[in-house]
């Protein structure tokens, strides 16, 4: 089984399976790492936005315009950030590693 490894927060790496197929927003939720998600996936928040280690980002597929306007609202937007729900476990991301920013903004509860 692929893996994965979400630093959290406080800075404390969990490394958790990582099914292929599911992406980051759906392993995170099912190991209770706390990425947030409030549209579910659906491209109309940046509630999940991580920022991929610089290792890994070179190998996920490129941001779709809609998510590049997602991110445009991320709260503490690095280089390498992207939206959870749109990055998708493949052989290839085995090992990938990504990191909670310090904190999210969430238009839904606006």
């Amino acid at each position: 089984m692929p893996k994965m490894t979400f630093v959290e927060r406080n800075g404390t790496p969990r490394e958790v399976d990582a099914p292929l197929g599911l992406s980051v927003l759906e392993i995170a939720h099912r190991n209770k790492i706390d990425i947030e998600g409030a549209c579910e996936g659906s491209l109309a928040c940046s509630t999940c936005h991580v920022i991929v280690d610089p290792d890994w980002y070179d190998l996920l597929k490129e941001a779709s315009e809609d998510e590049e306007d997602m991110l445009d609202l991320a709260f503490g937007l690095t280089q390498t950030s992207r939206l959870g729900c749109q990055i998708i476990m493949t052989e290839e991301l085995d090992g990938l590693t990504v990191r909670l920013p310090a904190a999210t903004r969430n238009m839904m509860n606006g």
